[in-house]
C-alpha cells in the first residue's frame, strides 16, 4: 500500500527547492512550500494532516532554519495541541553555503520539531564517503547521519548544486518512503 507522503519546506535562494525536489521524488512525495511570509499555500494544513510522512526542508541560516520555516513550525502548535501528526514518519533535510555551516543544529531543529510531535524520525541510513578516494561529488560526502544535507556555495546558482548532493537528497527520499511502506495504518 503507497503511503501519502508530503516534503514541506522553505526555499529562500532555490537551492533547498531543488533539494526539496530531489527528496520528492525519490519518496514519491508531494511538495508543500512555506512562502517568502512564512505562510503555507490554502490546504496546506489539509494536505500534512493526510499525509503518512512529513519530510522538513530548510536552509541553514546562521545556525538555524530561517524565521519563515520557524513561523511555520510555531503555527503547527494548534496541531501538536491535539497530537494529530503523532506517529506519522518524519524526516529532515537542509542546505547552506558552507561545509559545516551548522547544519546539523537545522537538523537538530526540524528532529526537535518532529519530536514535539510525538513523530517518528528517519535518518539517512548511509554511509559517509569519507575515504582518502572519496570525492566532493560522491553520495552523503558531507557525510550526515541523522538527516540530508548539501552544500551549495553562496554564489552559486541552483544549476550548480552538485549531483552528488542531489542524490543523496533523492536517496534519502528513497529511505523515507521504504520506512513509511513498514508502517501500517
Amino acid at each position: 500500500m503507497s503511503k501519502q507522503i508530503v516534503v514541506v519546506y522553505f526555499s529562500g535562494y532555490g537551492h533547498t527547492k531543488r533539494m526539496a525536489e530531489s527528496v520528492a521524488q525519490g519518496a514519491g512525495a508531494s511538495l508543500l512550500a512555506v512562502d517568502q511570509e512564512g505562510n503555507l499555500p490554502e490546504g496546506g494544513w489539509e494536505q500534512l494532516a493526510a499525509a503518512d510522512a512529513i519530510v522538513f526542508g530548510a536552509p541553514t541560516y546562521m545556525g538555524s532554519v530561517p524565521w519563515q520555516f520557524k513561523k511555520f513550525a510555531d503555527a503547527s502548535s494548534k496541531v501538536w495541541f491535539h497530537q494529530q501528526w503523532k506517529d506519522k514518519i518524519a524526516a529532515g533535510f537542509t542546505n547552506s553555503a558552507s561545509m559545516n555551516g551548522d547544519k546539523l543544529s537545522t537538523l537538530h531543529y526540524l528532529f526537535t520539531l518532529s519530536q514535539q510531535h510525538s513523530m517518528i524520525w528517519v535518518g539517512t541510513g548511509m554511509m559517509p564517503s569519507n575515504s582518502k578516494a572519496a570525492t566532493r561529488n560522491d553520495v552523503n560526502y558531507v557525510a550526515s547521519f541523522s538527516g540530508a544535507m548539501a552544500t551549495s556555495p553562496s554564489d552559486a546558482s541552483v544549476d550548480e548544486m552538485l549531483p552528488g548532493d542531489l542524490e543523496t537528497a533523492r536517496l534519502f527520499g528513497e529511505r523515507v518512503k521504504a520506512v513509511s511502506a513498514r508502517f501500517s495504518a
